[in-house]
This record gives C-alpha cells, structure tokens and sequence, in this order.
C-alpha cells in the first residue's frame, strides 16, 4: 500500500498562490499517473490536474492556465503550483494515483479568501 502525504496548504486571499506538495512511499511512484484531486464541501472529490511520468499532462478546465503540476520522480514528489487563486478553489486538496486508488492521504486544507 502506498502512503501518501501532501502539504502546503492554508489561507490566502484571491488572486494569491500556493504550492502543494505530495510524497508518496514505496517504489511505485515512477511508474504511476499522479493526479491532484481536490473535495470542497458537500461535492464530489475531483480531479484537477495528473501527469504521466514521462510528464504528459492534463488540467482540468477550471484550473487550466493557473495551475501547474510537476513531478520529481528521484523524490516521489508531486506538486502543484496554484496561481491567481479564487474562492472557488476552496477545497480539501489529495494526491493519488490516476485513476484514484483507495489509499488516500489526509490531504490539505486550501482556503481562497474574497
């Protein structure tokens, strides 16, 4: 099973940035699409962004043009950097493997201000 744990999170008025990070246990990493999913209250958990290893990427189009998602695979570490921040991106925030498995973290709380 793969331990995941990401940080980074916290406050921030619209328009401000943050960058999240996720380390994931184990040996599987280079190998495996990561995702950023994100959950705000009373909604589905989504997925924002995931790259492949050869670091082909995919956004969703509600984060496309600010936000960006990297991998260091000698680290197995994702990130994703998070630019021009909106209320709307309020959310708890998870890494996983894509498509999701069941071993979660515990997340990171992201709050956008207005």
């Amino acid at each position: 099973q793969v331990q995941l744990v990401e940080s980074g999170g916290g406050l921030v008025q619209a328009g401000g940035s943050l960058r999240l990070s996720c380390t994931a246990s184990g040996s599987v990493f280079r190998f495996s699409i990561m995702g950023w999913y994100r959950q705000a209250p009373g909604k589905s958990r989504d997925v924002v962004a995931r790259i492949t290893p050869g670091s082909t990427i995919i956004y969703a189009d509600s984060v496309k043009g600010r936000f960006t998602i990297s991998r260091d695979n000698a680290k197995s570490t994702v990130y994703l950097q998070m630019n021009s921040l909106k209320p709307e991106d309020t959310a708890v925030y998870y890494c996983n493997r894509f498509p999701a498995l069941d071993d979660w973290g515990q997340g990171t709380q992201v709050t956008v201000s207005s």
